[in-house]
């Protein structure tokens, strides 16, 4: 598949190795940076999803996304990213994700803008997450071996389809990240997912304009 991430945010907060690994399914162990391990909102607008040779289309194509992830390797040792969740204002591709990457999707009412601001209302909840940001300099690529390269260059994903641990891989150029202002946050997906960063605000916060994506099929995990 092709497809566009853009405006995206990253928000990160330290947390329990324990409590995460406790969360991950048999064949996956929490990688951590330096001894700490971290769990991660990430939001943006999804653009021109497609197959392969295919075009775009009007609504269908174009959606936002809220993800709650952390990092793994499989017992092969390749890294990737678990999501605890990914919630999306398109329910066609709700349902084409869950079923044909085994994601765990979940409807959601979202916005994006004005500027750089996103808001998320889960199904069957009744509060709203709300997101504010801005750059504070100018972009760059993560240094290999740093903590940003750690959370953000993931090329793959794992999730469990017909009972078989199993990745998925991307690939896209390096983000060009820029450390950002938060002028509004919510650890709320955080909170509807099970974890409990108390009032903390996350650690670490970037922001990327955009990367153009592909997307591949799903093959077997070192389990």
């Amino acid at each position: 598949m092709r497809q566009r991430w853009d405006d995206l945010f990253f928000l990160h907060w330290e947390y329990s190795t324990v409590a995460i690994q406790a969360r991950l399914p048999a064949g996956l162990t929490v990688d951590t940076f330096e001894g700490k391990a971290h769990l991660g909102v990430v939001g943006f607008r999804m653009n021109a999803v497609r197959p392969v040779g295919l075009p775009a289309l009007p609504w269908l194509s174009y959606f936002n996304e809220l993800n709650v992830r952390t990092y793994v390797r499989d017992a092969g040792g390749e890294p990737g990213v678990w999501f605890f969740s990914l919630d999306c204002d398109r329910y066609p591709a709700v349902a084409i994700a869950r079923w044909g990457f085994g994601l765990p999707y979940e409807h959601a009412a979202m916005s994006f803008g004005p500027n750089l601001a996103q808001t998320c209302r889960r199904q069957g909840q009744t509060e709203t997450a709300r997101y504010a940001w801005s750059a504070t300099d100018a972009p760059r690529t993560a240094t290999p071996g740093s903590l940003e390269f750690h959370l953000t260059e993931r090329y793959s994903f794992f999730s469990y389809k017909n009972g078989r641990l199993v990745r998925g891989q991307v690939h896209h150029s390096p983000y060009e990240l820029s450390p950002a202002a938060t002028t509004s946050w919510s650890n709320l997906p955080l909170r509807w997912d099970g974890f409990n960063v108390g009032e903390r605000a996350p650690e670490l916060a970037h922001c990327c304009q955009g990367v153009s994506v592909e997307a591949f099929s799903l093959t077997p995990a070192h389990a």
